[in-house]
């Protein structure tokens, strides 16, 4: 099976105008493309901005929506999956979601974030109850999380034990974290055995100083690609052959004993 080469874009975008973060997506679908990517990963809400106060009840749309539209037209111009977040109405509810549309243009897994962080999330968004959302993408297991979530090991875990072969993160890192990127991503990624996109957020918004530091950590605990500190479009490769050698080779799921860890839950 051929690598599934991944690009993550590291973005603040354009706050606050979801038009102008459509043009950014589409510039970078197309970078991404020329790149040979399959799948582009884009931050925590990149469609409308994160520090956007207010007008997040005023920007989210239903996950169907005239937004979600235009990131299927996008990627099947360009014929590359995106994966991009952004807040999703349902109803009265908003939720911190992200959606994976494939090349073809159709929606292939929608999740809403599971753990809230800090005052803000947990003003305007309600969690999410499903944690384990998982789709197909050229015969690669996909799993969807968002930021917070990863720095739970029983999330990455229960990816693991289901199969997902690579874990898509969207996130808004901000200082004083970036031992998140540099060490929990990797370490994540070692001890389920499987690919972490760990796409961020970069630059000032708000009260937030995002500190960028994108990833693609592979099962063997390294970082297949890494962005700076800026805005940028960095890609790297799935190889489903390293994912099975470092499978078989690194015993921890085969070593786990649940039946002594019934205190965790």
């Amino acid at each position: 099976m051929p690598s599934l080469r991944t690009a993550l874009l590291q973005s603040s975008g354009h706050p606050g105008s979801v038009a102008r973060n459509i043009e950014v997506l589409d510039d970078a679908a197309r970078h991404a493309a020329a790149g040979g990517a399959r799948l582009l990963v884009c931050p925590e809400m990149f469609l409308t901005g994160y520090a956007i106060g207010d007008d997040v009840s005023r920007l989210a749309e239903a996950a169907d929506g005239p937004a979600a539209r235009a990131v299927a037209g996008i990627a099947v111009r360009h014929g590359i999956a995106v994966h991009y977040g952004y807040p999703e109405r349902d109803g009265g509810t908003l939720y911190n979601a992200a959606q994976l549309i494939g090349p073809d243009g159709t929606a292939l897994a929608n999740y809403r974030k599971t753990h809230l962080f800090g005052d803000f999330e947990q003003r305007w968004f309600t969690p999410g109850e499903q944690p384990l959302v998982q789709a197909e993408l050229d015969g690669v297991r996909v799993g969807l999380l968002i930021c917070y979530d990863v720095e739970f090991p029983e999330n990455a875990r229960a990816h693991a034990l289901a199969g997902t072969d690579l874990l898509l993160v969207p996130t808004a890192l901000m200082h004083p974290f970036p031992f998140v990127a540099e060490s929990v991503v990797p370490v994540r990624a070692f001890e389920n055995q499987l690919y972490v996109a760990y796409a961020n957020r970069t630059g000032s918004e708000g009260e937030f100083e995002f500190v960028g530091l994108s990833c693609l950590a592979g099962p063997d605990g390294t970082v297949r690609t890494r962005a700076g500190r800026g805005e940028e479009l960095v890609l790297g490769d799935v190889d489903p052959a390293l994912l099975t050698a470092s499978r078989a080779g690194n015993p921890y799921l085969r070593d786990r004993r649940p039946g002594l860890y019934g205190s965790l839950v």
